[in-house]
């Protein structure tokens, strides 16, 4: 926990505004870090991965953070286009997508005056690695933002069925694409539910199924080489008619306790593959702490040749509080470590 030789120093005081949605956290970096480099939100993040990366461990690591926390850096979009960028990051790096960062940016970017709104709704676009989201925001009377929804890049499935080797025996998995790339197990198969008592030991599968599922198939989006490789595994059991109860577990055994935008986007998709949801059905997702998306297949497409959905996920972020980091020279942990 000893901070590394040559470890960058800090030149000043970091701050951040924090929101969560649907319980699960997101630190917006509002000042005290250079501007990303780069002519694309890709290569941005890309730059921030070579020179900030000791910004995201500080604001990530404890003491200031913990193994679950999530955060972006905020960029100006890749053209006129859209109203913003941005650079998601967690406890492992960078990620390609983030459902429930897109929905607290958007609350912030409203919140903040960064983007003009009156009572109704107000569209706003954000450009994230994965590609161009159109959001829309519902404002209600007191000019206060109710709920965010965006319409996801395509969604697809990857691969249907795959059988990996594990410490609890054989398990079938379908991979689908909503933004990153997502094995999907139905919970019932490990005999146990979505319960924060099953925690341990979903996040311990989620390390075995993550290495098992890259070995299995090769996750790369067609089109993108850059979405790559297998983010997160999603537990999931049914509670009826058009509604699930889901945990996300990606990164490195982290934890969403929200139902995870991006997942949820890769559900509808498997889903609807499985002639499970039809296009306009709703699904309410909820998570394992019981807060709610709801998502949408809103139409079809495909992705080079392949069949894909277009999704729009729903929920609400609210903030948490305003921030200032600092790190003292003389802290012999440096930017932190992680307990998980």
């Amino acid at each position: 926990m000893i901070k590394e030789p040559g470890e960058p120093v800090l030149t000043g005081p970091i701050s951040t505004v924090d929101y969560h949605t649907g319980g699960e956290p997101f630190r917006i970096v509002t000042g005290g870090v250079p501007a990303l480099e780069g002519r694309t939100v890709l290569e941005r993040r890309r730059w921030a991965a070579e020179h900030l990366d000791h910004v995201r461990r500080l604001l990530v690591n404890e003491p200031r953070g913990h193994a679950d926390m999530y955060g972006c850096f905020v960029t100006p979009p890749d053209d006129y286009g859209a109203d913003l960028g941005v650079v998601f990051f967690h406890n492992e790096g960078y990620s390609t997508a983030c459902g429930h960062g897109t929905i607290a940016l958007v609350t912030w970017a409203i919140d903040s005056g960064r983007v003009a709104s009156d009572p109704g709704s107000v569209g706003v676009a954000i450009d994230v690695p994965s590609g161009r989201l159109a959001c829309s925001a519902r404002i209600d009377d007191a000019g206060r933002v109710a709920a965010v929804s965006f319409v996801n890049v395509p969604s697809f499935v990857l691969a249907r069925d795959v059988k990996v080797a594990t410490s609890r025996g054989p398990l079938t998995l379908d991979v689908a694409f909503g933004g990153a790339f997502y094995g999907s197990l139905d919970i019932r198969t490990l005999d146990l539910a979505i319960t924060p008592v099953n925690l341990p030991v979903l996040i311990a599968m989620q390390r075995e199924l993550r290495p098992a599922l890259e070995r299995a198939v090769e996750a790369v989006h067609p089109l993108a080489p850059e979405l790559r490789d297998i983010y997160g595994v999603t537990f999931w059991e049914p509670l009826g008619d058009g509604v699930q109860r889901n945990v996300t577990v990606f990164a490195d055994g982290e934890v969403d306790r929200s139902p995870c935008g991006s997942g949820t986007s890769a559900r509808l998709a498997i889903m609807h593959a499985r002639g499970e949801i039809a296009v306009g059905d709703r699904l309410e997702h909820r998570s394992i702490v019981d807060t709610t998306f709801d998502g949408w297949v809103v139409g079809e497409t495909d992705v080079a040749g392949r069949p894909a959905v277009v999704t729009k996920v729903e929920g609400s972020a609210y903030r948490t509080g305003e921030h200032t980091f600092t790190l003292d020279d003389r802290d012999p942990i440096g930017t932190g470590f992680l307990l998980r």
